[in-house]
């Protein structure tokens, strides 16, 4: 029997690092792309057909969506979506307890207040039934609720079916919160303008990536002008330079960005489809260990975008041993293993009610929930079971995926060790 790493043993996963190809991709064609932008010296996308333009309607279409509105990054992509959505001063946000806070953050810098539902802990995405349950409460507590946004965390698919349904009965918009999830698909059908707006990041770490970035997509012809009247500083695209329509800010992409993703837009399908197909392999792998379950299935999720790939440990399963020694041990045999968020939002000191009064208005402050003082089943158990690895690691195929299995048995085959 081997012995683990982590007491001196060699590395179960030693090769997978090798396995994996460097992060960022970057290719030859990238790297013309960005050097005839720069040589172009037309670096902002104020002139017809731009880079941006064109990624806008490359990027749009390959999401199933009509139109598409590139910006500087993921948050500012959300803050967009909401104020041409009309979110207004008071109003509230359901958003998802686990996610990355500018989900949440994005809500508070249009002046709207950020309301948490559970997530369903199998699946990591927001709850259908603590979405209605939610919902009706704020509304006899005299909420004004305005709209949900749902996130395909880890680039799983939220409920789309169930969770229209209650936006529709209850009169809500839905932003679907897409950082996660470049090319899922529900149904058949790219996640981002199934709902009213798709909110997409390009930051490094992201599945497509231009170091920053992200874009806003949607197939409603009723918002397309305005998100890009607002991304613009209130100016039309065509008309006089120094004509402000509305008052705003500057949300725009940068042309370098766009050259970049441009060409990963290109090698991006392909990635998809092996990340997709070894996802699934990694699934039915670790379903038959016991202790690591990975997200449920669900037939209706036709493609996933892995962001994280999600894993459910059960310590019982490895003899009591905490989560945070399964992943040093994991790690130790060459498995880069982390935590996700770590904790539900709610528990974000920035979430603290003497934190809120140093950046929100004191009048928004004390319409909001106590969130100090939340506590949602589902959010914590996910958490707490929670482990994950980054995207890339699927992208070292089958070879990759046999490697982290391995490790993990070995672990569970030599536990007694780390007791």
């Amino acid at each position: 029997m081997s012995k683990l790493a982590i007491k001196g043993g060699r590395p179960e996963a030693e090769g997978l690092r090798k396995l994996i190809p460097p992060w960022p991709p970057l290719n030859d064609d990238i790297r013309l792309s960005l050097i005839k932008a720069l040589d172009g010296r037309r670096w902002c996308r104020l002139y017809p057909g731009s880079l941006c333009e064109r990624f806008e309607e490359e990027f749009a279409r390959f999401h199933d969506a009509k139109y598409g509105v590139a910006v500087a990054n993921g948050t500012v992509a959300l803050e967009l979506a909401f104020k041409t959505l009309g979110v207004s001063y008071g109003e509230e946000v359901i958003v998802p307890a686990v996610t990355f806070i500018a989900t949440a953050s994005a809500v508070t810098e249009v002046g709207g207040i950020p309301i948490f539902a559970d997530i369903d802990p199998e699946t990591a995405a927001i709850s259908p039934e603590s979405l209605k349950a939610t919902v009706e409460e704020r509304i006899d507590e005299g909420g004004r609720v305005k709209g949900v946004t749902v996130v395909h965390y880890g680039g799983y698919p939220a409920d789309l079916d169930a969770i229209l349904k209650i936006a529709g009965d209850y009169g809500l918009f839905v932003v679907e919160d897409c950082a996660h999830a470049h090319g899922s698909e529900w149904r058949g059908r790219k996640v981002g303008a199934i709902g009213d707006m798709g909110c997409f990041s390009f930051q490094e770490s992201k599945s497509m990536t231009a170091g920053e970035g992200g874009i806003v997509i949607t197939n409603r012809d009723d918002l397309i002008d305005r998100a890009r009247l607002i991304h613009n500083i209130g100016r039309v695209l065509g008309k006089p330079g120094y004509i402000h329509y509305i008052l705003s800010s500057n949300y725009r992409m940068t042309e370098l960005q766009a050259a970049i993703l441009l060409e990963a837009l290109k090698i991006y399908p392909e990635q998809l489809k092996l990340k997709h197909e070894v996802g699934e392999y990694l699934a039915s792998k670790l379903s038959r260990i016991g202790g690591v379950d990975p997200l449920r299935r669900d037939p209706r999720i036709t493609m996933r975008g892995y962001y994280y790939y999600v894993i459910r440990y059960d310590p019982r399963e490895f003899e009591g041993l905490p989560k945070d020694r399964f992943i040093e041990a994991l790690r130790a045999e060459g498995v880069p293993a982390s935590v996700g968020y770590g904790m539900p939002l709610y528990r974000q000191p920035a979430f603290a009610r003497e934190r809120l009064m140093e950046t929100v208005p004191g009048e928004l402050v004390e319409r909001m929930p106590r969130y100090e003082d939340m506590y949602l089943h589902g959010a914590e158990s996910f958490c707490a079971s929670e482990v994950t690895l980054p995207h890339q690691v699927l992208l070292a195929g089958r070879d990759g995926a046999d490697l982290i299995v391995a490790a993990i048995e070995k672990i569970k085959e030599n536990v007694y060790e780390l007791l």
